[in-house]
């Protein structure tokens, strides 16, 4: 019966898994054939810079883009026409400092919009995160519900496929002043096309163990105390048996005295 419980916890032919392959297309500015794009604007003091990416749109996931090289005050700008999902914390390594760290979702508190902006007063390095789509079923592998294998990879090729078009990602770095020194520049776009699909399962050698050790914790939890409870009953009714045995010597050791003390009088007499 364990052996038939812990099979059909293990495999699962309504449950497929299906799995992404992710390609990535690194752009980087100081590689690019294009030439960079310089704007002074004398009115506002401000020097632009834009380059502009032309991604892949065939089930693009990720766009993430890497400026270094920044003056103080310098302003970040993405701009896609098709939108993109993004926020401060996406893609970060979390400290904790922050409380929104703890319970992020991207689904609830990422904008969607076409144009996004990140600002570093300090100078330095600025590094920017967005998905095109909030759902999960599109990248990083994910599940389905199923009859057979071939309705699993038609409902994992439905889930994953995505255009996210126009694709044009245009990158602009705003800096204060009439600036000559080009900034650093980097970008990647990922995109995950559809991999594999198989039924969902576990190792039934592992889960056996884990079902095993289950059914001895369950025993263990209720014949333990039961036990117990026997084992120092057992106890109290040994020292109770241990006493009574005592005090029938004692009394049994009373009684030969004062017959040997009645005899002795007797015969004095």
């Amino acid at each position: 019966m364990l052996s038939y419980a812990v099979y059909g916890a293990t495999v699962s032919p309504s449950v497929y898994i299906y799995k992404t392959q992710p390609s990535v297309d690194v752009y980087n500015a100081s590689e690019a054939d294009q030439d960079v794009l310089r704007t002074y604007d004398a009115d506002d003091n401000t020097t632009t810079w834009a380059w502009q990416v032309i991604a892949d749109d065939d089930n693009l996931t990720w766009v993430n883009v890497t400026a270094t090289e920044l003056s103080s005050g310098a302003v970040l700008r993405v701009i896609n026409e098709a939108m993109l999902y993004s926020h401060e914390l996406l893609g970060t390594t979390y400290d904790l400092q922050n409380p929104l760290e703890e319970e992020f979702s991207c689904a609830d508190l990422c904008r969607h919009a076409k144009v996004h902006e990140r600002t570093t007063e300090e100078g330095g390095t600025i590094e920017f995160h967005a998905l095109t789509s909030v759902d999960p079923a599109r990248r990083s592998n994910g599940s389905v519900f199923a009859a057979d294998l071939a309705e699993a990879e038609a409902k994992a090729r439905n889930a994953i496929e995505y255009e996210h078009s126009p694709s044009i990602v245009r990158i602009e770095i705003v800096e204060q002043g009439n600036r000559t020194t080009e900034p650093s520049i980097s970008a990647e776009t990922i995109n995950e096309a559809y991999a594999s699909v198989a039924v969902f399962s576990v190792d039934a050698g592992t889960e056996f163990l884990w079902a095993l050790a289950a059914v001895i914790g369950c025993f263990s939890m209720v014949l333990i105390p039961s036990f117990t409870v026997y084992f120092a009953a057992r106890a109290k009714e040994k020292r109770r048996e241990a006493k009574l045995e005592q005090s029938k010597a004692e009394v049994e050791d009373y009684l030969a005295e004062s017959n040997e003390q009645t005899s002795a009088d007797t015969a004095t007499k």
